[in-house]
């Protein structure tokens, strides 16, 4: 089952809750007030690779960014 974030309107708190992908863009009870006026928010992830020599590097399009730069380098916003 997914893990999803959600921002909440009323309070600004930020928190994540586990629910089915059928319910990912339902409104869901915010931890800190009980309020219902809540929208999914978009999450940010880091991921990495280890190559057989042991280096590092940055898995494509997780490094930051926006959603239509995916993280690499963009004229648009400039990420």
């Amino acid at each position: 089952m997914p893990l999803y974030e959600y921002r909440c309107a009323e309070c600004h708190t930020t928190f994540e809750k586990l629910r089915p992908m059928s319910q990912a863009d339902a409104p869901a009870d915010c931890v800190a007030c009980g309020s219902t006026a809540t929208a999914r928010a978009i999450s940010r992830f880091f991921a990495f690779s280890k190559g057989g020599n042991g280096a590092t590097r940055t898995v494509s399009g997780t490094c930051g960014g926006c959603a239509s730069c995916g993280g690499g380098s963009c004229a648009t916003c400039g990420h």
